[in-house]
């Protein structure tokens, strides 16, 4: 099937309220998003609330955060409004039930009045049986008596689809081109739930109508619902959208799709994180995460695997989706982050690492980040690791090393106390306290002392930044400036003595 039609492009994203928004949810909320804007269609977010046992109040509120930080703007929906709302099915009963009744009356639904404790029974006979479990369409023939008696007697139902008994139903999907169904495997799914909500299956379809939507892109764990979705469209008798469904990303080490009940790990075993405001905490960048996702089961071509969303959006085509399932190769979001990264500007780069250093309980003076800022962008992956690196220079007051910390490890304390009384009386005679200069009398120093460079340098770093990983040593010194590194280098002399 073409992905082209005369219809305009409308698609829409519509999670469910009932938490944050997964890494999978994003991607395909993604893959619309490109979509619409390749085809200059309109992109809509609608909020699929119908499961109110799962609802969430707060989910709401972090699922939209999460769409804007990663830049997927929707044109229709929730705070933007849209002339085809409301855009939030609790407040679309009133459709639904209406559709609803329309199928009774037409004859190709039913009311079912079969209680939880009889349908558990059902699936235990069928079970005993080795039969496949499911609905076994007690009440799909009820006499107009029957009928009656029940509502007299004031029993709860639900609607039922009444699927064709026989024959097959074919679903043309643009991704994995025609599906066939046997029908006499389907099941009469319900349609409308006892207090008046509807289920996915009836809610998406009468939204999809009324809505307009062209192009329909969700998960494939869908596609067994497609042949009910397919005959419901037929029912009504309306223009069906094209349907592709998305292959599903794997969790890197096996063991199936990426899930928050049994978290991912990486190769050392650390935990991957599966919720986009995970990675948000963490310190990655929108544009990294929307570049590793779109890579994820679609080919931007010529081999590329950085680019912008606006190179993506040029030449997004959903014909270039890989139905295969994929790996989550969360080391390659590592590498395309610290890329992104290396090529910011860096007054970009320092107004977003300021956020890390102050939830980390810094007072970040600008100027300095502006300095330090060059000294990180080639040695961080996440906005993050500014805190372990630089921290050191945003701290009220410095933290000395401990004595420890301050001995290289083959070298003694009073050996290290030597080397840094020395280096402080060199560093003290020079005229220019700039980087070039500092490093070239510390090799200097080094060899006459018959030291390793690193080992002289270690120390030196320990006394500085009170750290044993930093920024350059030099260009450290250089922006803490020459009398307060002098003075810490001199307090650890006596830290040592």
């Amino acid at each position: 099937m073409s992905d082209s039609s005369s219809r305009p492009v409308r698609v829409r994203f519509a999670p469910s309220p009932t938490g944050s928004l997964h890494i999978g949810g994003l991607r395909t909320a993604l893959f619309n998003w490109l979509f619409a804007r390749h085809n200059g269609g309109k992109f809509i977010l609608r909020i699929e609330d119908t499961d109110q046992k799962r609802y969430d109040p707060d989910a709401l509120r972090s699922l939209t955060e999460a769409l804007r930080w990663a830049g997927l703007d929707w044109d229709e929906g929730p705070e933007v409004g849209g002339d085809y709302g409301p855009y939030v099915q609790s407040e679309r009963l009133e459709f639904y039930q209406r559709y609803a009744q329309q199928l009774l009356d037409e004859g190709k639904a039913y009311r079912c009045y079969c209680t939880s404790e009889r349908l558990q029974q059902v699936n235990k006979e069928k079970e005993a049986r080795k039969e496949t479990p499911g609905y076994d369409r007690h009440c799909r023939n009820l006499s107009p008596q029957q009928l009656a008696e029940n509502e007299s007697n004031g029993l709860k139902s639900v609607v039922r689809f009444k699927m064709p008994l026989d024959g097959q139903t074919i679903v043309n999907d643009i991704v994995r081109g025609e599906v066939v169904f046997e029908n006499v495997g389907q099941q009469d799914s319900v349609l409308l739930k006892s207090d008046g909500f509807p289920t996915y299956h009836l809610a998406h379809v009468v939204d999809d109508h009324l809505m307009e939507i062209s192009h329909v892109m969700r998960a494939i764990e869908w596609l067994p619902s497609a042949p009910l979705h397919i005959q419901l469209w037929q029912s009504f008798g309306w223009e069906m959208p094209f349907y592709a469904h998305l292959p599903v990303m794997l969790n890197p080490n096996g063991g199936g799709k990426m899930s928050k009940r049994k978290p991912p790990r990486d190769k050392a075993g650390n935990i991957i994180p599966v919720m986009v405001h995970d990675y948000i905490a963490k310190g990655y960048l929108p544009e990294a995460l929307d570049n590793f996702l779109a890579n994820i089961g679609w080919s931007f071509g010529d081999e590329r695997e950085v680019f912008t969303m606006a190179e993506a959006i040029e030449r997004f085509d959903l014909t270039h989706i890989n139905p295969a399932n994929s790996a989550f190769p969360v080391e390659k979001l590592d590498w395309l982050n610290g890329v992104y990264i290396r090529e910011m500007p860096v007054e970009e780069l320092a107004r977003r690492l300021r956020e890390p250093l102050e939830k980390a309980g810094f007072e970040v003076n600008v100027d300095i980040l502006l300095k330090v800022t060059p000294l990180v962008q080639t040695r961080i992956k996440t906005l993050n690791d500014v805190v372990e690196m630089s921290g050191f220079f945003f701290r009220e007051e410095f933290v000395p090393a401990p004595r420890e910390q301050l001995i290289p490890k083959k070298m003694d304390a009073a050996k290290t106390r030597e080397a840094l009384e020395l280096a402080c009386a060199h560093l003290t005679k020079l005229e220019n306290f700039d980087h070039e200069h500092m490093e070239a009398e510390m090799r200097a120093l080094a060899e006459e002392l018959g030291l390793k460079v690193g080992d002289l340098f270690s120390a030196l770093r320990s006394a500085v930044t009170g750290q044993v990983i930093s920024t350059p040593l030099f260009q450290s010194m250089e922006i803490i400036g020459k009398e307060e590194s002098l003075r810490r280098i001199q307090q650890a002399v006596e830290s040592l003595g």
